[in-house]
């Protein structure tokens, strides 16, 4: 078997290669979507040999039983603009195809043409989606296309998009018309195709009914011995495979052996490949030819040894996922599940962990080893686990796409080295936390380090962007590894808390102390006073205290607090504790008898001997079960909080702002700063009003333009350098009349040295605003996160602090709350120290418009309101900047499902 043919071509001029894309299926396999080439020609005669006669009438509306020469030159020779042409490969096939030709300044006409035996994958919505997003790009808004009645096939496409289809009947044929621009339900349904498809194609990973170990090895110490002894002893009860090309046996440790993959009789589900990392190609294309599902590629020596490796290790991911095989890894330690019927341990640890509710995704290799030991030793059982090394391929988003339909996985943990994708990330978890709890580490965020080997787009926006995603999307984060897995063992077992009051019960004066301080640093509210027992206090004393705080509804979560006297009577205050909190929906933490697990004391058994829900964890110390009780908290609040939608917006004109965007970078092809009238153009588009200002370059101008204002006005000097500075007076306000001007003028000039040059000041005339708070509204593009809105009030202190809180767009009525409330100098914006509380709702609405702004053009790649006054009357913008520049980097999560 030969590499397919798109990496053996150079494409033609004005090719657009950004169409490009590595797709998933309905059936979880992968496939490969590109823009046809003159190149194709013989692609796809043989591909419309293949069709059938009726999908052939379908498409072309009479019999057409074969394509002439003109015809494939007419269908592989196109424009990349008015009229484009996408074809789907698997291996070197192409399997459909799907065009647009443009018919009018803003409509298309749309066709597809699928190969029988591919139908029912979910092509023709793949190549719907990918052909309106570029058709978009391109200018257009609206598609048409003619169907035969009895074409079911081709009309659901349509029909089930997400868009609002218009239909007619006229000639015997049915004419579809339908706006292309995303909408709410258009993106939902191509959200929850993608979360069903990826989900599946993890499936096939972690579900297999065979697996070949490919590099297997007699030789003890090796790594192709010790994946087969993990899957054999792991107790896999599939078919079991060696295959080592340097040795003819029939058997190593007892499992049969083959010389290649292709030799293997049976099927093979997965392969697992310990093999020299230049041979690793060689082996895909074995796998390929064999009907492999999926590889787990453990070799090293790729993106993490530099420039070459970088290049193995692309070729590699594209040559696999061209025949339908996702890849967890290069350098990955493996992946397991232990669900009943599939026990399946292909990594290198030994350590098989018993089943439980939790599933792990991680990146490192050589933390994976240690996490699963660490997991052991407290009892916490895994439902599945994934360590994805170079993470080339299969990330977290895909197995957070999975454990979202895994009835197994009650509770997810991340340990993150990078983001390969922000802001699908940020979608997916948001989704996935909404139904269960997902608890993530993310390492390296104050360094912005990305370990080698992990091929990411580097960030360059602050550490606590992340931290506002995490918070944003419903995540709990954590800060180590001792957290990630003391809030895992909470949540694993307990239900989350309803509210913040907690109410302690201790024989440990010391211990209640250290809760209490640890309380009141997370949030956390004492229900009254402590139940403080004696250091010798009874299982009946306990009992008694525990009665009263279970039964009290004032009381949200219990911390017990247990510690041996001389003589221990630790198993009846266990029966006491488990007793009492058995028939109550209340969480219940404890530090008892100093342990770090789910005493056996404290145990509910499940069917398979863990610890099942109900049973009560210890932590080592009251401070790291109250932690993982405040974190449960946070999210119980998230979970809980009244339903947030993305607002409806008057005055928003959209195609303008599309319209406005294009013609300035006809004039400007490598892209500005836009001057006063441009900014204030655009921003009308989008229903944000800013107070004119009027540049002055010298005092009889400035009196001139204020009498023009009717006075009341300011004069500011706007330059770069002297915009914040505290020791200069920037703006100068109330100028009532010219001789208010003239010594304005005179002050300032001297003040900022420019008496003889008012230019270098950039002085500007405005009407005064209504005296206010001062906040600033922004938004970047950036190279891997894509629009990201910040907020924060005006100042030099909050600048140098970096008191600003980040949201990615869209954003919710609940995000653009919670970015005005989070800032620490928000009480300034709420009548501190007896000022007038300002109008919030003003700011959340400009919020919500710089969010739509930067969403809907790409281009806007930098945007800052970056002086608006804010009272209780409303928020007038009085200061702008904006910048306008080509795409380079298109954004990595659009409304067209792909891989990255």
């Amino acid at each position: 078997m030969t590499p397919p043919d798109q990496y053996d071509h150079e494409p033609p001029d004005g090719y657009p290669a950004e169409y490009e894309a590595d797709v998933v299926l309905r059936d979880g396999a992968t496939a490969h979507l590109r823009p046809i080439t003159p190149d194709d020609a013989a692609l796809l005669v043989a591909f419309y040999a293949r069709v059938s006669e009726q999908s052939k009438y379908y498409r072309f509306f009479a019999p057409y039983p074969r394509l002439s020469d003109r015809d494939v030159a007419r269908f592989t020779q196109v424009d990349y603009h008015d009229r484009l042409a996408l074809i789907v490969t698997v291996g070197d096939e192409m399997i459909g195809v799907g065009r647009y030709e443009r018919t009018g300044r803003r409509t298309a006409e749309v066709a597809f043409l699928i190969e029988d035996a591919h139908q029912g994958r979910g092509l023709g919505q793949l190549l719907l989606e990918h052909l309106a997003q570029a058709a978009r790009e391109n200018g257009m808004a609206r598609f048409v296309a003619e169907v035969l009645p009895d074409n079911r096939k081709m009309i659901t496409v349509f029909t089930e998009a997400g868009y609002k289809v218009a239909r007619e009947f006229e000639d015997g044929v049915i004419m579809v018309e339908f706006d292309i621009a995303p909408t709410d339900t258009s993106f939902g349904v191509m959200q929850a195709r993608e979360q069903r498809s990826e989900a599946l194609s993890i499936a096939r990973l972690l579900t297999p009914g065979s697996v070949a170990v490919i590099g297997a090895s007699r030789r003890e110490g090796t790594i192709g011995n010790a994946l087969l002894r993990n899957l054999r002893d792991g107790g896999f009860p599939g078919r079991l495979y060696a295959v080592n090309t340097d040795t003819e046996v029939d058997e190593i440790e007892g499992v049969p052996a083959y010389p290649t993959i292709r030799e293997v009789e049976d099927t093979v589900d997965l392969a697992v490949v310990a093999v020299k990392a230049d041979m690793v190609a060689d082996v895909v294309l074995d796998c390929a030819a064999k009907g492999v599902r999926g590889l787990v590629v453990v070799s090293s020596g790729f993106a993490e040894i530099g420039d070459e490796g970088r290049q193995r290790q692309r070729y590699l991911v594209g040559l696999a996922r061209s025949y339908g095989m996702r890849v967890i890894g290069p350098n990955a330690l493996g992946l397991i599940n232990t669900a009943t019927g599939v026990s399946l341990n292909a990594t290198l640890s030994p350590l098989m962990p018993s089943k439980g509710r939790v599933a792990f995704f991680c990146q490192s290799g050589a933390l994976g080893v240690p996490i699963l030991a660490d997991m052991a030793g407290r009892g916490l059982g895994l439902s599945s686990f994934v360590s994805a090394g170079n993470r080339a391929d299969v990330s977290g988003n895909d197995l957070m796409q999975y454990w979202y339909s895994d009835e197994a996985t009650e509770v997810v943990l991340l340990y993150l080295e990078s983001l390969g994708n922000p802001r699908k990330f940020s979608r997916v978890s948001r989704r996935l936390a909404g139904r269960k709890p997902v608890i993530a580490l993310k390492s390296g965020r104050a360094t912005q380090g990305v370990p080698v080997g992990q091929l990411v787009r580097r960030s360059q926006l602050p550490p606590a962007t992340i931290e506002s995603m995490f918070r944003q999307s419903g995540l709990i984060g954590v800060d180590t590894t001792g957290e990630l897995f003391d809030v895992a063992q909470l949540l694993a077992h307990q239900p989350l808390p309803k509210g913040r009051r907690v109410a302690i019960v201790s024989n440990s004066d010391a211990l209640t102390l250290l809760a209490l301080d640890t309380m009141a640093g997370c949030g956390l509210e004492a229900a009254g006073e402590p139940r403080n027992l004696r250091a010798d206090a009874t299982a009946s004393d306990f009992g008694h205290a525990l009665s009263e705080v279970f039964a009290d509804d004032k009381v949200h979560s219990v911390v017990v607090i247990y510690t041996p006297p001389v003589q221990s009577n630790g198993g009846e205050v266990a029966q006491v504790l488990a007793a009492a909190a058995a028939d109550s929906e209340k969480p219940v933490v404890s530090t008892f008898l100093a342990s770090r697990s789910v005493p056996a004391e404290l145990r509910v058994p499940d069917e398979d001997g863990g610890a099942a829900r109900g049973s009560i964890p210890s932590f080592l110390n009251p401070q790291y079960a109250v932690g993982a009780l405040a974190k449960a908290t946070q999210y119980a609040e998230w979970r809980r909080r009244s339903d947030s939608r993305i607002p409806d917006l008057p005055e928003v004109d959209t195609a303008g702002g599309e319209d406005f965007v294009a013609e300035f970078l006809q004039r400007h092809p490598a892209g500005r700063e836009l001057d006063e009238a441009d900014r204030q153009r655009l921003l009308s588009f989008y229903g944000i009003p800013v107070l004119p200002a009027f540049p002055v370059l010298s005092a009889d101008e400035a009196v001139d333009r204020a009498a023009d204002l009717g006075f009341e006005v300011i004069l500011k000097a706007t330059a770069e350098q002297w915009r914040m500075r505290p020791d200069l007076a920037d703006i100068w306000r109330h100028i009532h009349d010219e001789d208010d001007m003239r010594a304005a003028w005179a002050e300032m000039t001297h003040t900022f040295g420019v008496a003889s040059d008012p230019a270098r000041a950039q002085f500007v005339v405005q009407k005064m605003a209504p005296p206010g708070v001062p906040v600033v509204i922004s938004t970047i593009e950036d190279v891997s996160f894509g629009p990201v809105v910040t907020f924060g009030l005006s100042g030099v202190a909050t600048d140098l602090l970096g008191d600003r809180s980040y949201r990615m767009p869209p954003l919710t009525t609940r995000d653009a709350a919670e970015m005005v409330r989070e800032v620490k100098a928000a009480p300034l914006l709420y009548g501190y120290r007896g000022s007038d509380p300002v109008d919030i709702s003003a700011i959340e609405d400009l919020l919500h418009r710089v969010s739509r702004l930067t969403l809907d053009l790409e281009e806007v790649v930098r945007l800052d309101l970056r002086s608006v006054l804010v009272s209780a009357q409303g928020a007038t913008v009085l200061d702008t900047r904006v910048r306008i520049a080509p795409n380079e980097k298109p954004r990595q999560d659009t409304p067209a499902r792909r891989l990255t």
